[in-house]
């Protein structure tokens, strides 16, 4: 391809390759849709709201804000939600209506959207258009990238959180876990006649790993390199973080190198490439596609602190040890779905060596739990988890002190372990937790008088080294595609992900794979489409495609490991990085193996009629 006027190190290009991609807009469709139930009591001038959101603190401030409510008098009451993907994160109009018609009539009041209120209402997301560009070196080595990325936000953007990141996180993170040379990006947002935009699931990540995997397959085409080849050329060296690929961003530590190795090993690539060169021959087209991802978990303050919303970066913890032996766990993070509460109940139970089944966890309420930002930004393990490590140990030390004391000796010597306080170094027991919170709560003349028990602690926590604790790992899509109809068989999904210290690998697992199917979904099915007269026409699940359990491939999940430094627990998050690789995968994939007919697609979702365009079978 002819050097492009204005690209970065063009002039000293070998080879220039560049690519339009288009994402079309789609919506979160949660299992659960949008619920609020507000109840004021006139008397007491107390609004109590039980909400599905995933942000109990930031609505609370919001509420007590617009409507003129002390913050202490408005509670939020999260039970355990359906699904958010990043949807109630936003303060819709329908929630602040339901709330002022419920202080007019003195009445609980509650509104539940239906499905078809939600296409409608509920925000949407992608819906980008990328120009990206990359400048080749004779050698292989990317000399530079150009970006220009333009999305339509409607007519506003939901509320606090805006529509910015979305674009932010295109324009930063195109090619960006590659030694990308020089780097140029711009963003910018058209206001459409479309329902308002807001943030999804690895809020604009799919959007840069699709631009920036489909440069490096055309620049591994360009070079005559194999394109998993060119991606381990192309990385940034083991040795060389923390790396800034670009202004404000910094990457403490990832592993693509292990990545790429372990994936290459679980998907037995040269035994694939030779299948599909065979079945080539016989005109099945296969096709291979790999992407590589980075992804921000773990955000600091930095994130949305100049926007003057109460938006968290902080988590906080407050555990205590009840008269029985068991403990407590309130924390302020949300259960979406995740696992967030196994997640936090184990941390609890390991820091202070009791019995998982003497956890109890409080999360979701305002009136019960600490102040913290609550579940959005692949934080929940990393910035939760770590303040419940850290409560729990801070509990642990307490309860040895206190044994110490009683018992002459010191706390360096003592252990907790399921549920006993023991002798480190033997094992042996000295006395039960329900002795010694029995002895502090109820036995006080048993206390020396220059001591004082604390059993109930809190600890907060919140990232401050870096603007976010990056994740890594790497995805590759086998699928096979029908020249004559257009149609995409998935046949297998791998994928690697490094999430730092993993408190529970199934969890973990599990996460990674319903994110890989809402990429698939991207990638294949999901379209948010408008008419000629700026109406939503598609607005079902009778038009709106959304993947099935029967359309999914196996997906095999494997792991690295760097744990992030910025915390004791080193976990970095696990729920959006399936969703940040996906669609790039499948999409790499196709194209791949529309190479025989010299064919491309570059607009998802890649639905059968895009194919056959493509093929040059329909006008």
């Amino acid at each position: 391809m002819k050097p492009a006027s204005g690209l970065p190190a063009a002039a000293g290009a070998e080879k220039v390759v560049e690519a339009t991609i288009v994402t079309t807009r789609h919506t979160a469709v949660t299992l659960e849709p949008r619920a609020i139930l507000a109840d004021f009591n006139a008397a007491e001038g107390q609004l109590t709201v039980w909400h599905s959101t995933q942000v109990p603190y930031m609505m609370q401030w919001i509420l007590a804000r617009h409507f003129n409510i002390s913050e202490p008098q408005v509670r939020i009451i999260v039970p355990d939600v359906g699904g958010s993907f990043g949807l109630k994160i936003h303060a819709y109009g329908d929630d602040l209506a339901t709330v002022a018609a419920s202080i007019l009539l003195g009445r609980p009041v509650k509104f539940v959207a239906d499905r078809l209120e939600s296409f409608v209402s509920d925000f949407h997301a992608r819906g980008h258009r990328v120009k990206a560009r990359m400048a080749l070196a004779k050698n292989g080595d990317i000399l530079g990238v150009e970006v220009d990325d333009l999305y339509g936000i409607g007519p506003y953007s939901g509320y606090p959180r805006g529509s910015a990141n979305e674009g932010i996180h295109v324009s930063n993170l195109v090619a960006a876990g590659y030694k990308r040379g020089r780097y140029r990006a711009r963003t910018r947002a058209a206001f459409q006649n479309k329902a308002m935009y807001g943030q999804y699931r690895a809020v604009g990540h799919p959007v840069a790993c699709m631009a920036g995997e489909i440069l490096m397959d055309a620049g591994a085409e360009a070079l005559g390199i194999d394109p998993a080849e060119f991606r381990r050329r192309s990385y940034v060296p083991d040795d060389a973080y923390p790396y800034r690929p670009g202004p404000g961003l910094v990457f403490e530590r990832l592993s693509q190198h292990a990545a790429l190795a372990g994936l290459l090993a679980m998907m037995d690539y040269p035994r694939l490439r030779a299948e599909q060169a065979d079945l080539r021959k016989r005109s099945v087209y296969r096709g291979i596609g790999l992407a590589s991802f980075v992804e921000n978990s773990n955000p600091s303050a930095a994130t949305y602190g100049q926007g003057g919303a109460s938006i968290a970066a902080q988590d906080a913890c407050t555990i205590k040890l009840t008269a029985t032996g068991g403990i407590t766990v309130a924390s302020s993070t949300v259960e979406i779905g995740q696992g967030a509460c196994a997640v936090v109940a184990q941390i609890a139970a390991t820091r202070v060596g009791v019995p998982i089944e003497r956890v109890k966890v409080v999360t979701g309420d305002t009136e019960t739990t600490p102040y913290g930002g609550g579940n959005w930004g692949s934080r929940g393990a990393g910035i939760a988890g770590e303040a419940v490590f850290q409560a729990g140990q801070a509990l642990k030390q307490n309860i040895l002190t206190f044994v110490a004391r009683l018992t002459g000796t010191e706390a360096s010597f003592l252990d907790i372990r399921a549920g006993h306080v023991v002798e480190a170094a033997s094992g042996a027991a000295v006395m039960t937790l329900e002795q010694a919170a029995r002895t502090a709560y109820f036995r006080t003349d048993q206390v020396p008088s220059d001591f004082q028990p604390e059993f109930t602690v809190t600890r907060s926590y919140a990232q401050k080294t870096y603007t976010g604790a990056y994740t890594n790992g790497i995805q590759a899509s086998y699928l096979e595609v029908d020249a004559d109809t257009g149609f995409v068989k998935l046949l297998k999904h791998w994928v690697v992900d490094d999430c730092g210290t993993s408190i529970n690998p199934l969890l973990d697992d599990v996460q990674i794979r319903g994110a890989v199917v809402q990429g698939i979904g991207a990638a294949l099915f999901e379209e948010c489409i408008y008419g000629p007269e700026g109406q939503l026409v598609n607005g079902s699940l009778i038009d709106y495609l959304v993947p099935m359990a029967g359309e999914m491939p196996d997906i095999e999940v494997g792991h690295t490991s760097s744990p992030t430094r910025t915390s004791e627990l080193g976990a970095k998050g696990a729920g959006e990085a399936g969703t940040a690789g996906a669609s790039a995968a499948v999409l790499n994939a196709v194209n791949d193996a529309l190479k025989p007919c010299n064919a491309r697609v570059f607009e998802i979702p890649v639905t059968p009629e895009r194919i056959l365009r493509a093929l040059g079978k329909i006008g």
